[in-house]
């Protein structure tokens, strides 16, 4: 054998034990990588990991949040307004409403304020033509305004200490349009 036959055997030889090497690290990353894809998602790995839901001791010894109160209402009385409506024939509004509160305590400043209230939705309602009040959109827009009117007529006067009622909704009994 000629030294360069044996430079050859041995560059083939070296070839191939390097494709090996190569080939058995490709398969041992892959299944390290299917170990670990496996563990994540049966739901092991990311409580050791730090993630994902506290353990169901830490959630035992954590004080509960307070039961979430049932709305109160407070029925309004009724309104009657004319609304702004172009012609010589007068348009009004007949409506029945309620109040739906946060706290039923909360009813005793509503009364007192009252007056304030009906000023306010009168005013509002005196300003409305006909065309909108028509449909869905009309009422929810109506709702709205209400509501924000109600807020700010049963919000305690500057300086005050206790606490503002809050009016969450408004919800219609009887509304008709003659």
């Amino acid at each position: 054998m000629t030294a360069a036959a044996a430079e050859a055997s041995g560059a083939e030889a070296g070839k191939t034990g390097g494709g090996k090497k190569k080939l058995i690290l490709i398969a041992v990353s892959l299944l390290l990588c299917g170990i670990g894809a496996g563990l994540w998602f049966s739901g092991i790995l990311p409580p050791l990991l730090g993630m994902g839901p506290p353990p169901p001791a830490a959630t035992d010894a954590a004080p509960q949040a307070e039961a979430p109160r049932p709305p109160a209402f407070f029925d309004m009385p009724e309104i009657i307004a004319n609304l702004n409506a172009t012609g010589r024939r007068a348009v009004y509004l007949k409506l029945r409403s309620k109040l739906e509160i946060t706290r039923a305590e909360d009813a005793a400043a509503i009364q007192l304020a009252m007056p304030r209230l009906l000023d306010l939705f009168q005013t509002h309602l005196r300003e409305m033509r006909p065309e909108e009040l028509r449909g869905s959109a009309g009422t929810q827009r109506l709702r709205e305004e209400l509501v924000a009117r109600a807020n700010i007529a049963v919000a305690p006067p500057a300086g005050s200490t206790q606490a503002a009622p809050r009016i969450v909704d408004v919800l219609f009994v009887e509304m008709l349009v003659q």
